[in-house]
C-alpha cells in the first residue's frame, strides 16, 4: 500500500514555520522513510476484514444450528426409546 504524501507542500510548510530548507528536507525524508516502513491498514483492508469475519461468523452460526438441531433430534429419539422401553 502506498500512502500519498505531498513532500513539496510539507517542506514549504516547515520553511514557513521558520526551519531552514535543509532541515525541512531532512525531516520530510525521514517522515517518508518512516511511512514506507509502516504497514497501514486502509479502509479497504478494514472492510475486507469485516466481510471475512461476517462470513466466518455466518458459517459458525449455521454449524451451531446444525449441532443444536441434531442434538434435539437425538434427545427426542432417546426419550422416545426410553418411553417405549418403560411401556413394554
Amino acid at each position: 500500500m502506498v500512502t500519498t504524501f505531498d513532500t513539496h507542500k510539507f517542506v514549504t510548510k516547515l520553511e514557513e514555520a521558520g526551519l531552514p530548507k535543509k532541515q525541512a528536507e531532512a525531516i520530510t525524508e525521514a517522515l517518508q522513510e518512516t511511512q514506507r516502513d509502516i504497514n497501514f491498514a486502509t479502509k479497504q483492508d478494514v472492510e475486507l476484514a469485516k466481510l471475512e469475519l461476517k462470513k466466518d461468523l455466518s458459517e459458525v452460526k449455521s454449524e451451531l444450528v446444525r449441532w443444536v438441531v441434531g442434538a434435539g433430534f437425538l434427545q427426542t429419539a432417546l426419550i422416545a426409546a426410553l418411553l417405549m422401553k418403560l411401556i413394554n
